[in-house]
């Protein structure tokens, strides 16, 4: 009777055992679970917020390349403008001609008048851009692509300057050519009262023109040459 009552009792502590090992493991899955689904939570948000930076990144500097574009594209319209301005003015002043004077003169003064609303439509989208190359910055900590972005950020700085300072010296331009005169009977060609200070001013503006124009090409020579890839070696 003993014997059987040990028995009994053996296996009820080994059945109990048993349960406590089974409620154990059902206890562990369960935390263990609710772990792994912390972590996908947690991981899943990073995941989704790092998506987003992408995109954002992606459609911050599409929305810079373009207004870029634009502003190239301007400035380039602007700068054949301005170029013929000049050459009807210099062909103004050396004609004695009534009827081609006038023709340079008006066709000057055109062009003038083309040139000087589209560099203002350039700077604008300079302007623009560079604000967009800014923002693109916050999307991204990749050194790389803050330093890249940091020459399109100069670059821009460096046309919105140089197109403001071809304004200006356009409306220089164009004062002068309005106050060109020719002389009916000798043909000489003068000037309607005194431009010195147009002329100064158009001569201090080209030479800052030149300066511009050789930094706006070494910034854009910097983003053309600049290493994205290291090399193997």
């Amino acid at each position: 009777m003993a014997r059987l009552f040990d028995r009994n009792m053996f296996i009820m502590l080994l059945s109990v055992m048993i349960g406590i090992v089974i409620i154990t493991y059902f206890i562990g899955d369960i935390v263990n679970r609710s772990k792994i689904e912390e972590i996908k939570k947690d991981y899943g948000v990073e995941i989704t917020d790092i998506n987003v930076k992408n995109e954002q990144f992606t459609s911050h500097f599409i929305e810079s390349t373009v207004s870029l574009d634009q502003a190239r594209d301007r400035l380039a319209l602007g700068d054949y403008n301005y170029k013929l301005a000049f050459l009807w003015y210099y062909s103004a002043l050396n004609e004695n001609n009534i009827t081609d004077f006038n023709l340079f003169k008006i066709r000057g003064v055109d062009n003038c008048s083309k040139a000087i609303p589209v560099y203002q439509k350039s700077a604008i989208n300079f302007n623009l851009a560079e604000s967009f190359f800014r923002d693109t910055k916050n999307y991204t900590s990749y050194y790389k692509y803050l330093e890249i972005l940091d020459l399109y950020i100069n670059l821009t700085k460096s046309g919105y300057n140089l197109t403001l300072l071809k304004e200006e010296a356009c409306n220089y331009l164009q004062i002068l050519i309005e106050n060109l005169i020719i002389d009916e009977q000798t043909g000489n060609v003068t000037y309607l009262g005194n431009v010195s200070d147009t002329l100064r001013l158009l001569d201090e503006a080209l030479l800052l023109i030149d300066d511009l124009e050789e930094g706006y090409e070494r910034c854009q020579d910097y983003i053309d040459d600049y290493l994205f890839f290291d090399e193997i070696r």
